[in-house]
């Protein structure tokens, strides 16, 4: 009999929909959708509907004896993870997911280790460390993310934020270096580093990801690591963001789930690895495989950002082709006729070019050739 498998998530993502689903079809697993937006799932599979947020709620929709519960998604992390500890099955701690997704825990729970300035920022204090940095608590996607300098930027801000949303802000001490990513992947025993890419970030006071570059972990990764290990973070996959400067690793944030963005994708095609499927598999309680040994590669990630508000009347479709030596592929992530309104943030990816190849002169030119020869037209 197939193994029980119940993935929970939210809103579709390319991540489920391309990368979980089809690993785990691949594996010969019996799934079960647990969604609060049946309607958003083309899952030709059970689709149950069910208060993800609500671990009471996703342990009453699971039946007979799973073998899995799993989230990709940031905000259910710890739902997801409790749920799997009322069946006793392999899951991140709750605490450790929690942590990861409340800023202002993480903060706390780190300052031993590196403390860092972070508020609430309705009560900053007036000896504050500007420049600061204003941020929902628990936001993604770099929204609502802004650079300030001084107490009347940081009230402006606040304002804005607050006549479209509800939730907890905070305003952090700004950590300047170069901004890394660290890619793990962990079976409760060991964390293995998967790898690690070089983002590059629009000009301030906006904090877009306009680029990530494939680069070897630098010398602080074992920083980062101390810094999870005390998180609690040390199962399933994790995407780290942080910045290094003067030899100190200092962690921005921690997503307790694969990179996104199509940034997935790259990484298990550079790695030249099943990587969906070993993340399932460690959820199923299987051990991390043998670490394959993969060429020497270049490899980039490019969003292609929406620089107006409109109407997107013309684009490419999804791609797959050679360039010589660098193999590049693209995904949309808006087709054309949607509305797109320029945010500032990650939601203006129109979609992401991703292109490995011998070394970064191959790489860069692809690249260059691709943008080239495609459209991407907002009326």
């Amino acid at each position: 009999m197939a193994a029980s498998v119940y993935l929970v998530a939210g809103k579709a993502t390319d991540s489920v929909t391309h990368g979980f689903l089809p690993a785990a079809a691949s594996l010969g697993l019996d799934v079960t959708l647990l969604t609060d937006r049946p309607e958003a799932h083309a899952f030709d599979g059970p689709v149950v509907e069910c208060d993800v947020s609500d671990f009471r709620d996703i342990v009453a929709r699971v039946e007979g004896e799973p073998a899995a519960i799993f989230s990709n998604s940031d905000f259910l992390q710890a739902p997801a993870a409790l749920a799997a500890a009322y069946f006793g099955l392999p899951a991140k701690d709750w605490r450790a997911a929690t942590r990861a997704k409340n800023k202002a825990l993480m903060r706390r729970h780190l300052r031993g280790l590196d403390p860092v300035f972070s508020s609430d920022a309705s009560r900053v204090p007036a000896d504050a460390p500007y420049p600061l940095v204003v941020k929902p608590r628990e936001g993604v996607a770099s929204e609502d993310v802004f650079l300030v300098h001084d107490a009347l930027e940081l009230a402006t801000r606040v304002g804005q934020i607050a006549a479209h949303r509800d939730d907890p802000l905070v305003a952090e001490e700004y950590l300047p270096g170069r901004l890394h990513t660290l890619e793990t992947l962990g079976d409760g025993q060991e964390v293995r580093v998967l790898g690690s890419f070089r983002t590059t970030l629009s000009p301030p006071p906006y904090f877009v990801e306009e680029r990530l570059e494939w680069t070897p972990p630098p010398p602080e990764t074992p920083q980062v690591l101390r810094q999870l290990e005390v998180l609690g973070v040390g199962f399933g996959a994790c995407h780290t963001e942080f910045v290094v400067h003067d030899g100190r690793a200092r962690i921005i944030e921690v997503n307790y789930r694969l990179i996104g963005d199509h940034c997935d994708f790259l990484l298990a095609d550079l790695l030249g690895i099943r990587l969906f499927e070993q993340i399932l598999q460690v959820h199923l309680g299987a051990g991390l495989p043998e670490r394959p040994v993969p060429p020497p590669r270049h490899a980039v990630a490019e969003p292609v950002i929406a620089d107006r508000s409109g109407t997107l009347t013309a684009a490419p479709g999804p791609l797959r082709l050679d360039d010589g030596p660098v193999r590049l592929a693209y995904r949309p992530q808006r087709s054309v006729g949607d509305t797109v309104a320029v945010t500032r943030t990650n939601r203006d990816y129109l979609g992401t070019v991703r292109a490995i190849g011998p070394g970064p002169e191959e790489v860069e030119a692809a690249l260059a050739r691709f943008r080239a020869s495609h459209d991407w037209t907002i009326a």
